[in-house]
Parts: structure tokens; C-alpha cells; sequence
């Protein structure tokens, strides 16, 4: 029998079927009297409970030769697979390939995949965002990228995270390539700073300045927008070489002056907000974004040498609309026939509370002089 044994030697690659199977080793004919042992730990990369787990009787395995005794041999399953394992892995690194594999463990600091030998993702090249917790993760298949790969010390670091940025960047290329100036598209507010908000467009982000943000002045984007909304843009400038796009939600939106004329009409006096002033005259906003002009000699009832004497920016004033110009965006506003039709109009109001008044004392008493000749 030992002399049977001698012809094996550590490293040599043998196949077998398996004859027995017990919970903690596995034993295999190889063609001799003797059959191999296959102790449970080479029987798989990961750690598993029973041997029958992974094999059963009358299974073909390829195992390599670990130990060679008179009466005894040892033989891996594990070194086999990890031997091709190995190729295969510096192969996909070479090519920049990704590989597939199932969680098997969770531990401290990450995951543990079975590629033929023992992959680690650590928790931060799970996904792109933080996970707490990662229990949910046992037994799904992930798409791992190999950042880091040794052989002689058994390491192989893998990462999904990767894979993940990379589609991310093939997309947005994608999106770059393919988006148009002008074009009106649906996005995701992403994130907002002081000077604007981000949009992501498909992959990629998108910068609605602030002043793009409505035709009315904004004052902080938090005023009109939230993360999370949808909104849609229209896409002002591609930069491809910087990776930039410049949008607008402005442009997508009526302008302050779309159908004015059915909100605004001739003689309406309406309360309006002065804006600026100039020597000829001041600019009252009188709609969200609709200024009119209110020229000097339609400011007061007294003469003025300069606006500034009576009105100052940000006061509210009353001004009746003289001239609607939409086509044009003009509109033609006085100050000081609005006041001349408050009097006039509380002129009437008194005229008419006195005539009332006079007239009912009048025919009170005629009713009372004629009800007398009625009495008994």
C-alpha cells in the first residue's frame, strides 16, 4: 500500500468520486485502495457547518494533493478552485471586467463573497450611499469590481460601489452627448446653494442660477424650491469639456406680462410698489414682475422738480392704469389721477349720504302729515 502511495506528490492534481461523507471530512477514491481525505476546511473558500453542505456521495471532484503519508492522504477541493479562481480574477482585472457574486457573511466592517476564494467588500464600497444596516444583504448577488488583488496573501478587495460610479459616468456622458441647447426636459432638484439650485437631468447635474429661477426677483432658492422636487428646465448651454450644463426654469414658465391685458384694465386703480426712480418719472410694479411707468407730471397734484421729492423705492402707492401696451410690455400709470379719483369718489359718497339724509328727514314727515289725517 505505501508503496502505491509514492507515486503522489504535495501539489499534484487528481480527480475523484466521492465514496463517504461525514460531517467534519470527505472521503474520496482516486483509483487506489486507499481512499483520500478532503478535512472540511478544503472543501470550500467560506467556512461551512456540515461537509454534506457543499457535497454528496458519487460526486466527481478535482482536488489537489496537500499531504502525503505511508497510510494517509490528504487532498483540497478549496486549493483547486482558488487555483482557477485566481487566473480567472487577474484575467477580469487585466480587462477591467466586473464579476457577480452572492453575500455569504456579514462582518465587522463589510461583506464576504465566494468568487472561487474569499472576496471582502468593505462597508463603504457596498453602495454609493451610507448603510446602517446590512443584515438585508445575506444571499443577494452584487456586481463587484476588483480594486485590489494578491495572490501570495490570499487578498482580494472587491467593490459594487464602483461598478455603481461607473455606470453613473457612463450615463452622464450618455446625457451630455446626447442633450440639446434649447430643449425643455424634466429633472430632480438635487441640491440647493445660495447661488442656485442643481438638477439632475438624467444622470447628470444641471445649474439653474438663481436668476433662472422665476421672472420675479428670488431672493434665496429655498424661497421657491425644495430637494427632492420635480421640476421642468430648459437647457441654456452645454459645456462638454467642463462637464457643465446651464439651465433655466424661468424660460419654461408664462411671462409676468402673458396675458396681462385680462388681469389689468384701463382706468383700474390698482396698488402697486414703486421699484425705481428716474428723473422723469418713477416704475411702480403693479404685478409680480410687470412694472409700469408713472411719468412725472402724473405723480402729484403740485409740481415737482425730481420724483424723489414725494416717492421713495419700496413704498405702496395707488395709480390708475392709463395705457396697457402688451405687445410692447408698457403700461402707462398715474399717481396723481388716482388720488383725484379717490376724491372725486369720496366727494360723491358724501354728496350722496347727504342728499340721502335730507331727502329721508323730508319724507318722514310728510308720511307722518299725511298718516294724521287717517287717525281717529
Amino acid at each position: 500500500m505505501a508503496e502505491e502511495m509514492n507515486v503522489f506528490s504535495v501539489g499534484d492534481l487528481v480527480k475523484g468520486t466521492v465514496t463517504k461523507v461525514e460531517d467534519k471530512q470527505v472521503f474520496v477514491d482516486v483509483g487506489f485502495k486507499v481512499d483520500g481525505i478532503v478535512p472540511i476546511s478544503e472543501l470550500a473558500a467560506l467556512h461551512i457547518e456540515k461537509a454534506g453542505d457543499v457535497v454528496a456521495v458519487n460526486d466527481e471532484l478535482e482536488l489537489q494533493v496537500t499531504k502525503v503519508e505511508d497510510d494517509e492522504l490528504v487532498l483540497s477541493k478549496k486549493a483547486v478552485q482558488a487555483e482557477k479562481a485566481w487566473q480567472q480574477l487577474e484575467d477580469l482585472q487585466q480587462k477591467d471586467e466586473q464579476i457577480e457574486a452572492a453575500v455569504a457573511e456579514v462582518v465587522k466592517g463589510g461583506l464576504v463573497v465566494d468568487v472561487g476564494v474569499r472576496g471582502f467588500v468593505p462597508a463603504s464600497h457596498v453602495e454609493r450611499h451610507y448603510v446602517e444596516d446590512f443584515s438585508t444583504y445575506i444571499g443577494q448577488k452584487l456586481q463587484l469590481k476588483i480594486i485590489e488583488l494578491d495572490k501570495e496573501h490570499n487578498k482580494l478587495i472587491l467593490s459594487q460601489r464602483a461598478v455603481q460610479e461607473g455606470e453613473v459616468e457612463r450615463k452622464k456622458k450618455d446625457t451630455l452627448q446626447s442633450i440639446e441647447v434649447g430643449s425643455t426636459v424634466t429633472g430632480t432638484v438635487q441640491r440647493l446653494a445660495t447661488f442656485g439650485a442643481f438638477v439632475d437631468i438624467g444622470g447628470v447635474d444641471g445649474l439653474v442660477h438663481i436668476s433662472q429661477l422665476a421672472h420675479e426677483r428670488v431672493e434665496s432658492p429655498q424661497d421657491v424650491l425644495s430637494e427632492g422636487e420635480t421640476v421642468t428646465v430648459k437647457v441654456l448651454s452645454v459645456d462638454l469639456d467642463n462637464e457643465r450644463i446651464s439651465l433655466s426654469i424661468k424660460d419654461t414658465l408664462p411671462g409676468p406680462w402673458a396675458n396681462v391685458s385680462t388681469t389689468l384694465n384701463v382706468n383700474d386703480i390698482v396698488s402697486g410698489t414703486v421699484k425705481r426712480l428716474a428723473n422723469f418719472g418713477a416704475f411702480v410694479e403693479v404685478l409680480p414682475g410687470v412694472e409700469g411707468l408713472v411719468h412725472i407730471s402724473q405723480i402729484s397734484t403740485r409740481h415737482i422738480g425730481n420724483p424723489s421729492e414725494v416717492l421713495e423705492v419700496g413704498q405702496t402707492v395707488d395709480v390708475k392704469i392709463l395705457e396697457i401696451n402688451e405687445a410692447d410690455k408698457r403700461i402707462s400709470l398715474s399717481i396723481r389721477e388716482a388720488q383725484e379719483e379717490e376724491v372725486r369718489n369720496e366727494t360723491r359718497a358724501y354728496e350722496k349720504q347727504h342728499q340721502e339724509e335730507s331727502s329721508g328727514f323730508s319724507l318722514a314727515d310728510m308720511i307722518g302729515d299725511q298718516l294724521k289725517k287717517y287717525r281717529p
